[in-house]
């Protein structure tokens, strides 16, 4: 089909099938991705787990767009995105993928219900359902009391809601996110992970996270471990 989109992969949110990913050092190639075969289905909440350098940030690229496989494929919700030019990516990561970082990403000059509504503007949606749903996804991260607060004036688990409300905010299939608790101490943590887990049942998003944090497996369906850049263990 022109849209990318294979009916034998539309039974999964994401299905990967033999992704490399290569970086040169020097004269060197230096696998950081080595073959990964993985399946997540719809609606599942996803941890990715391993060492540092065990490849678990390039593979949650690779899954939003973010980098391109040196060889494989890439399929999500059966679209192939190894596929499409960097235009399309960029359109479709901003329909499609909500991404959370460990550093938040906050713009700091604006409010938090102004970080979330720019989402919402570049995305073309009115001025009316902007309004409504900035209000509606800052009420989910339970940050009603601070929508014109700037970040500096948040606590980083505050800053990190912001992060969780924007990423929510254009109705995404799926959320990525890469050490969000990184920053956070453990009680802010755990409170993050059960809005994760909320967002996920109630928004109907699939999740997949990279994380060092032994809490997360309270709250995740399931964890993939990475080593040197392969599934070792599920």
């Amino acid at each position: 089909m022109a849209d990318g989109t294979k009916d034998m992969h539309s039974d999964y949110a994401i299905e990967t099938q033999g992704l490399w990913r290569i970086y040169k050092a020097g004269a060197l190639d230096v696998p950081a991705l080595r073959g990964v075969d993985l399946v997540v289905e719809p609606g599942r909440f996803v941890a990715v787990k391993g060492r540092s350098g065990s490849g678990k940030t390039t593979l949650l690229n690779c899954l939003g767009g973010l980098d391109h496989p040196t060889s494989g494929s890439v399929y999500v919700f059966g679209r192939d995105i190894s596929t499409l030019s960097d235009r399309e990516l960029t359109h479709w990561r901003r329909s499609r993928v909500g991404f959370i970082f460990q550093s938040f990403g906050l713009l700091p000059t604006l409010s938090a219900y102004e970080n979330v509504e720019l989402m919402l503007r570049i995305a073309g949606v009115s001025a009316k359902e902007r309004r409504e749903r900035a209000h509606y996804c800052l009420d989910l991260v339970g940050l009603s009391k601070w929508i014109h607060h700037r970040p500096f004036e948040m606590s980083g688990g505050q800053q990190q809601r912001v992060a969780i409300a924007r990423s929510v905010a254009n109705r995404p299939q799926l959320i990525l996110a890469d050490e969000p608790t990184g920053e956070l101490d453990s009680t802010t943590a755990r409170e993050i992970l059960g809005l994760f887990r909320r967002i996920v049942e109630e928004e109907h998003v699939t999740f997949v996270m990279v994380s060092h944090d032994a809490l997360v497996n309270e709250y995740v369906d399931y964890s993939l471990q990475l080593k040197d850049g392969q599934i070792v263990q599920e």
